[in-house]
């Protein structure tokens, strides 16, 4: 059991039969009552994040999580596939742990943080920016650039992503995975 004084960003705590990670927090000392500290938490199971105020005396229960490299193999009916960079172990997810699962490649290194106690993963951080080779596009129209147009493209993964309408078949493309955004067009 630990304080509340020892609460940080990204740390992570069991409460209310939940794992939750510590998004944002504030020490709060009113000139009238006691100190207490605001917390924004987020859910490692579903993603919820809640508000919550802990009292200055207040317990909580710290719990230890291991951030491990792995590489994306693979998805069938059992889940999707990653191997450990460094024993080679594989390990299976479900679909609905991961926030993009279209945007996943083939031989892609992801960030799993894992229980440390119960080696049950919590979650998976993908890259920031990621580059695809566009498989399929209409063709763009000459000279309708005045404006931000865009149209539909479908990247490798089967992902359909808003692309520039200069975009073209076979063009390498660097995709935000948070957003699925379009960045910029990658030079060969």
């Amino acid at each position: 059991m630990a304080n509340t004084s020892e609460i940080r960003n990204g740390l992570c705590i069991e409460y209310s039969n939940d794992i939750y990670s510590v998004v944002e927090f504030l020490h709060v000392k009113p000139g009238k009552g006691p100190a207490f500290v605001r917390t924004k938490l987020k859910s490692l199971t579903n993603g919820k994040v809640v508000d919550n105020t802990f009292p200055s005396s207040h317990k909580i229960q710290i719990v230890r999580v291991e951030r491990r490299t792995y590489q994306y193999l693979y998805n069938d009916d059992m889940g999707y596939h990653f191997m450990n960079n460094e024993t080679f172990e594989q390990t299976s997810i479900e679909e609905k742990m991961l926030d993009k699962p279209n945007l996943l490649k083939e031989g892609m290194s992801v960030e799993i943080l894992f229980h440390a106690d119960k080696e049950i993963p919590l979650t998976i951080d993908m890259p920031q920016y990621v580059t695809y080779e566009i498989t399929y596009t209409e063709p763009g129209a000459k000279g309708n650039t005045a404006t931000n147009a865009m149209k539909p493209a479908t990247i490798e993964t089967g992902a359909e992503i808003r692309v520039p309408l200069f975009i073209n078949e076979g063009d390498k493309i660097k995709v935000e995975t948070k957003t699925s955004n379009y960045v910029e067009r990658v030079k060969s």
